[in-house]
């Protein structure tokens, strides 16, 4: 299984707020397991810390601005992208002001800099979220929607429909993250001259420039006009019977605009709190419909929070019932598992089918029948017994024993028909042949009951 990961070392970055036009110093930390994504405020009283999560983003106007109280940091899109894309799960934030650096307007100088201090993987797993059915979220307003579709990793293809001859349409693909440093991480942010007046008017983009940005200018203005927006600015006038792209820098890509769209995506939904395995469409994406989305896939993930393991009745699997009967002792009407269809060092997922000649359907009920809720324990715990025997030599010669049973609970009923999926995983390594293990039963993607136990192995005489 996949184990979370953080950075090796500390690094910091330095540049001007692109709204700001602050100098700024944004420093990534390690951080331990599950502690996620967090932004400290070093230059206010206190060090006040923000979540990085999607439910604390209070503007997505010009960018992505997370909040918490009175407490603001905004920019935060590009550093998130490169954290979520290399596969960084915990990292402390730091900064000492109000934005992040803007950089040159990409996320490759994070990139580099996580590349050179290193990835050091952790202890505890890669807690992903399998999307398992389509979800989406439109803005008929706008135009705009986000699909999430099943998939085996996290790939993106990103549609954008501007209203100009130089990127009218576009589109652009990331199928393997790996891909991400070298085709997206480069692509910058951009900006159309006939919207730098209204954002210097906003009182915005105090840092931008020519080198931190790509600058599309395709509406001829008057020389006038373009030389007070240059002076504004205080980059080099230009000749205003020029049209086309003005930055310092040329396009690294014809579709640079679109790939720094995905590269946005990417860095909003590092704020699902949660790695994601699944494939998005985006169709004329922006920060407010991508903090709607992450929302709106953190309601689901809060809806199954314990995800069911995959099921593919096709798959042959890890132990068949023959093997399962060498291990435990229990027989008809007593083995309650039929196969096991995943096995690690520290979790197991077994399968029971459940019929209508279920033994104890005849007395539970005749009329109404439904599975003995000791019985699903006894299932779940069989299952961990399994995979508790998996760790010893000569597992047939050893028997598992319940020592003790506590936070139950069933969600609802097990019938005729249900077949039963167990997810056991270990809370602790087995220590003097004794284990705790938390078991939990799905019907389809419906958890129906959990429990907590612990388990004694002793060998047999």
């Amino acid at each position: 299984m996949p184990k979370q990961q953080t950075i090796r070392g500390s690094f910091s970055l330095f540049g001007k707020g692109l709204h700001t036009g602050l100098n700024l110093t944004v420093t990534f930390n390690p951080a331990p397991e599950n502690t996620g994504y967090k932004i400290q405020r070093i230059d206010l009283d206190g060090a006040p810390i923000i979540d990085a999560i999607a439910e604390n983003v209070v503007e997505t106007t010009r960018g992505t601005v997370l909040g918490k109280g009175d407490v603001r940091v905004s920019t935060v899109e590009h550093g998130m992208s490169a954290l979520y894309a290399m596969g960084i799960d915990n990292c402390i934030i730091q900064v000492n002001g109000p934005e992040f650096p803007i950089l040159d307007g990409s996320s490759i100088m994070y990139v580099n800099k996580i590349l050179e201090v290193g990835i050091e993987e952790q202890n505890a797993p890669k807690d992903y979220y399998v999307i398992r059915k389509k979800i989406e979220v439109k803005d008929e307003a706008t135009g705009s929607c986000i699909t999430i579709l099943p998939d085996d990793d996290f790939s993106l293809t990103t549609m954008c429909s501007f209203e100009s001859k130089f990127i009218n349409s576009q589109f652009a693909t990331l199928d393997k993250m790996e891909d991400y440093a070298k085709e997206i991480a480069p692509a910058r942010t951009f900006v159309f001259v006939r919207d730098i007046e209204p954002l210097l008017k906003a009182n915005l983009i105090k840092g931008g420039d020519m080198d931190n940005a790509i600058v599309i200018y395709e509406r001829k203005l008057e020389q006038d006009q373009i030389d007070k927006l240059a002076d504004l600015l205080g980059v080099a006038r230009i000749d205003a019977d020029n049209i086309g792209y003005i930055q310092n820098k040329p396009l690294v890509w014809e579709n640079e605009c679109t790939r720094h769209k995905l590269l946005d995506i990417i860095g909003d939904m590092a704020l699902i709190g949660r790695p994601i395995k699944g494939r998005i469409v985006a169709t004329r994406p922006g920060h407010t419909i991508n903090n709607r989305f992450a929302r709106a896939m953190r309601k689901e993930i809060r809806k199954h929070e314990i995800q069911a393991p995959f099921y593919d009745p096709n798959e042959t699997p890890v132990m068949d019932v023959n093997r399962i009967r060498e291990l435990l002792p229990h027989r008809y009407p007593m083995q309650l598992v039929d196969k096991v269809i995943s096995l690690g060092p520290t979790n197991i997922v077994g399968v029971k089918n459940i019929t209508s000649n279920e033994p104890f359907f005849q007395g539970h009920f005749p009329q109404e029948p439904v599975m003995p809720g000791v019985l699903q324990i006894e299932a779940m715990a069989q299952c961990g017994g399994l995979l508790v025997l998996n760790t010893v030599e000569e597992p047939e010669r050893w028997s598992t024993y319940f020592m003790k049973i506590t936070d139950v609970k069933f969600r609802q009923k097990v019938v005729p028909g249900d077949t039963l999926v167990f997810k056991v995983e270990l809370l602790a390594p087995l220590r003097h042949g004794i284990s705790t293990m938390k078991g939990y039963m799905f019907v389809g993607d419906q958890l129906v009951s959990e429990a907590t136990f612990t388990a004694q192995i002793v060998k047999n005489k």
